[in-house]
């Protein structure tokens, strides 16, 4: 079970919002696991796992959960690898719930937050991509040029509307 990168979600009926996580994860060609474990349900599953993957050489945790969202905390609790957690907006709170169970860590487990939902997942991937990057030029080339890509896309962008005054 090899993997740079880590991505927990906390039931399968987050897949499809913390999809483009494991998308840009692709794009920027950094292994990762993407697997359901819950910090509630099965506890004993996401010990192991966190055991295995550090045996493997995982190096960043990404973990997405709605309501409660005790998932990053969790891990966070048992690993001293980066984690970064994804609000999940799963209640009638509309994610609130989640953004703050997620934030609101205790000093010395940090859990990094980023946005909720699918913009918070692809953030996900940037930032575990940026840590990574810190020991890997070539993965910092390769953010280099997606971000390069990025401002071509704006300029584009820019240049169609402005084209069609």
């Amino acid at each position: 079970m090899s993997a740079d990168v880590a991505i927990f979600i906390g039931s399968i009926s987050d897949q499809e919002t913390v999809r483009p996580c494991a998308e840009v994860l692709d794009t920027l060609a950094i292994p990762h696991l993407f697997t359901v474990t819950s910090a509630h349900r099965t506890p004993l599953r996401t010990d192991g796992l966190i055991r295995d993957l550090e045996k493997a050489g995982c190096r960043v945790y990404i973990c997405a959960a709605g309501m409660a969202a005790h998932l990053a905390g969790a891990v966070a609790a048992r690993t001293i690898r980066p984690v970064i957690g994804i609000p999940v907006a799963a209640s009638a709170l509309n994610g609130l719930d989640a953004l703050l169970s997620t934030v609101m860590m205790p000093p010395g487990f940090p859990v990094a937050t980023v946005a909720l939902d699918k913009a918070g997942a692809r953030n996900a991937a940037w930032l575990a991509a940026q840590i990574l990057a810190l020991a890997d030029p070539a993965l910092a080339a390769r953010i280099r040029e997606a971000r390069a890509g990025f401002v071509r896309e704006v300029e584009k962008a820019a240049a169609a509307l402005q084209g069609k005054r």
